[in-house]
């Protein structure tokens, strides 16, 4: 591991209220986190400035790799997903908006470089250096802490540090004596990037220290629209820009002035401005650069509310105290390498969900018109079928109010939405329909079941619980969304029209599940009845004779051509019939009897940790790979994540607690390439979590925790009640990870779970560990 994380301010040192003072006397967690894990091949987090679940994410860029190359996809782009890759050798700038681990990408907003003698306006060739704006760099000379980056631009002898609020972030470049420095504002840049995802950019100055502006793009998100307001500390003392935009056939009457140098408006659709300064040595120019996705004027309102001044160690000391308080949230006894993991999964599961608003609580909606979030902070990047499973119900114990408000946002977007459907994966008032299901639905029935947020009694700003449920029930029979027609008429979705049949209609059967516990929850007989029924489906697509999931042709007979263990064109997304015939995470018991009972699911479930998965079997998928897998089991992938707690439900639920250890063991670490996958917007994260505290929600949408073995010797949460809940693991460490027993307040623990009621109330569990299986523990 090359980068330290240094902790370079004593917490409490601004004055930032009574809240913040407080917390200046907690523990200090941040120093266990770690913001390059997960930077280097799988993984792709971001090692930049953030607080937590801001609108900006200010990060280094390690390069400017095309989305196409010669017309087709460019399969390197996919390295980088969040912008920097650990093994690259050189730093293109700094940009403001970055997605945290996902399998595809967008964002990239208005990047900013600063350089020092002849003005170079093109990023140049990686590997190198001086063929372009771009500057090599060393890991030696790079500092990566929750909200603070730093690095030395080796080209050009400038120390460049990052820190942000969450909607304003801010840079300090320190520069050596010269008269020529100069800072660059590229418009063009964006992660996967290609000539026409910009669909219009425009920069304003207003003076010699401020600059406002926007940008268009279509790419991931179709039609995103991002304002930005930038100022400097010190005037600059010329400017201008280069206009990359195609010639058209029509350009207008510009061509009266000469819009490259000291001119104060541009317009088009590939532009890099640039400001020009002279520095003394050592002399520190600051940057501001604010968003909003309504207006500049707006974007001008952040800036001014969020970092009135110019002390960019009192931002970063505020952003560092706000992380210090999230991760205060659990707080944990074991080895300083167990914390760093702990907390840096801590500092990657609050990145995500985005703040999707300006301070006076506008924001842009689904239907393109500017709304005002009445009562609660609206939120943007919904990764659902990835987050439904752990990170929202992580939520919901330790941030239920601000789940309640992820919530709220869901059921905006659906009342916004021209299809009438909530969020599938969602970013920046845009639906990017992007993966399979409609796990919004889960999210949204898990909060009714458990009256989270604004189904929570004495609510300030309540919300109709049956008006959420109808927004569940509309986008389950949305009959010309994939494959949900024939889920409906048949049971399942053939695979001769829908290429991923299988997997989604085990998908849309958990789902289905999910709203009949919530229509049970609110006496809707006839909801339960119609979607437990419809949540049985996943029958359909069972082959008894080869005891697997099976793609299924609309003439109700199975495929003839399968093979269980390939991800391509089996009927399966991002994963194998081996993977997926778990899949029924509402229906446990339901499954294991298709499969023969304990005597047969028990050796299949064993087989899947202990196999040999050839290399071949996922070679042309980009979510898979050799890092993320143990046997068969794909952990680097999400929908394994409960297949070890499947154990709960048998005879044999000691090997549970085994195999869960040595995942937290295999799958994560400290260090640049330490997850064992994409994070998936924390996620990958939110599993560490929950699975180091001893406990798991392999069903979201009932109540039920599933225990495993815990990883820590102790941890506190705190609820949001005051109230907490405490966990003790007596003889916990590498060798004993078989729980011997458990108690519950007090009371001995004859179950394998435990109940969101019996955490939220406080409370205290405790295990006792050995080296040994205990195997009449939980029967």
């Amino acid at each position: 591991m090359h980068v330290r994380i240094l902790m370079t301010c004593t917490l409490g040192l601004v004055t930032l209220g009574a809240g913040t003072q407080q917390a200046a006397a907690q523990q200090n967690l941040v120093q266990y986190v770690h913001p390059i894990i997960g930077t280097q091949r799988m993984g792709h987090t971001f090692p930049g400035a953030t607080v937590p679940f801001g609108m900006v994410q200010l990060s280094p860029e390690t390069d400017t790799i095309p989305y196409e190359q010669n017309g087709r996809y460019n399969p390197d782009v996919y390295k980088y997903c969040a912008g920097y890759q650990y093994d690259d050798k050189t730093i293109v700038g700094f940009s403001h908006t970055h997605f945290s681990g996902t399998g595809h990408s967008d964002l990239g907003d208005f990047l900013v470089m600063p350089t020092v003698g002849p003005l170079r306006l093109n990023p140049g060739v990686a590997g190198e250096a001086r063929s372009g704006f771009r500057s090599s760099f060393s890991h030696n000379n790079e500092t990566a802490e929750a909200d603070y980056y730093k690095v030395k631009l080796d080209d050009y002898n400038i120390l460049a540090e990052l820190t942000a609020t969450t909607r304003v972030g801010m840079h300090r470049y320190t520069f050596p004596q010269t008269d020529q420095a100069h800072i660059i504002l590229d418009l063009m840049y964006g992660i996967y990037n290609y000539d026409d995802k910009n669909v219009w950019t425009y920069l304003r100055v207003v003076n010699d220290t401020l600059v406002t502006g926007y940008r268009e793009t279509s790419g991931w998100a179709r039609t995103r629209k991002l304002f930005f307001a930038v100022t400097f500390s010190k005037p600059f003392i010329s400017y201008g820009n280069r206009n990359y935009t195609r010639r058209t056939a029509y350009h207008g009457f510009w061509g009266k002035f000469n819009q490259g140098s000291n001119f104060p408006e541009i317009a088009g659709r590939q532009i890099r401005a640039y400001f020009d300064f002279k520095t003394t040595a050592g002399e520190a120019i600051g940057v501001k650069l604010a968003l909003s996705p309504v207006s500049m004027e707006n974007a001008l309102a952040n800036l001014r509310a969020e970092i009135p001044g110019w002390d960019f160690d009192a931002v970063k000391a505020a952003g560092q105290t706000a992380w210090n308080q999230q991760l205060q949230k659990i707080t944990i006894d074991g080895a300083d390498s167990d914390k760093v993991n702990f907390y840096t999964s801590m500092y990657h599961a609050f990145i995500n969900p985005t703040i999707y608003m300006d301070g006076n609580g506008q924001y842009e909606g689904l239907d393109k018109e500017v709304h005002t979030a009445d009562g609660f902070t609206n939120y943007t990047t919904f990764s659902l079928w990835d987050t439904h499973r752990a990170l929202h119900p992580l939520f919901n114990i330790i941030e239920p109010t601000r789940n309640g408000d992820m919530v709220r946002s869901m059921l905006a977007h659906f009342d916004q939405s021209p299809e009438q459907m909530l969020p599938i994966w969602s970013n920046s008032a845009n639906e990017n329909w992007c993966m399979t299901g409609y796990h919004s639905v889960s999210v949204v029935c898990d909060a009714i079941v458990k009256g989270i947020g604004p189904f929570a009694p004495g609510s300030a700003h309540p919300f109709d619980p049956a008006a959420a449920l109808d927004a569940c029930v509309t986008t389950a029979r949305h009959r010309n969304y994939d494959g949900i027609g024939d889920y409906i008429d048949l049971g399942y979705i053939p695979v001769d029209k829908n290429g991923n049949g299988v997997s989604t209609t085990l998908e849309y059967a958990y789902d289905d599940w999910c709203i009949a516990q919530a229509a049970q929850k609110l006496g809707k007989t006839d909801i339960y009845n119609e979607f437990i029924k419809r949540s049985q489906n996943y029958r359909n697509v069972w082959d008894p004779s080869i005891s697997f999931m099976r793609p299924r042709l609309s003439d109700g007979t199975f495929r003839t051509t399968f093979d269980p263990l390939r991800t391509i064109d089996e009927g399966f997304i991002e994963g194998n019939a081996w993977n997926y015939s778990l899949y029924v995470p509402h229906d446990p018991a339901g499954l294991i009897a298709l499969m023969g009972g304990n005597k047969r699911f028990v050796p299949h479930l064993d087989s899947l940790f202990t196999m040999d998965l050839p290399d071949k079997y996922f070679a042309e998928t980009e979510d898979i790979t050799r890092d993320g897998i143990i046997g068969n089991y794909v952990h680097g992938n999400e929908p394994s994540h409960h297949d070890i707690y499947l154990y709960d439900f048998t005879d044999q639920p000691w090997k549970a607690q085994a195999l869960v250890r040595m995942v937290l063991w295999r799958m994560y670490k400290p260090t640049p390439d330490g997850l064992g996958g994409n994070d998936d917007t924390g996620q990958m994260s939110a599993w560490y979590i929950f699975s180091a505290l001893g406990f798991y929600p392999v069903s979201p949408g009932d109540n039920k925790y599933w225990l495993g073995s815990p990883a820590v010797r102790s941890a506190v949460l705190t609820l949001e009640s005051g109230k907490t809940f405490k966990i003790n693991a007596s003889n916990q460490n590498a060798t004993n990870v078989y729980v011997q027993s458990a108690t519950l307040n007090g009371a001995p623990l004859h179950r394998l779970y435990i109940t969101y009621d019996e955490i939220m109330n406080g409370g205290n569990l405790e295990f006792v560990m050995g080296a040994k299986p205990n195997k009449k523990f939980g029967k």
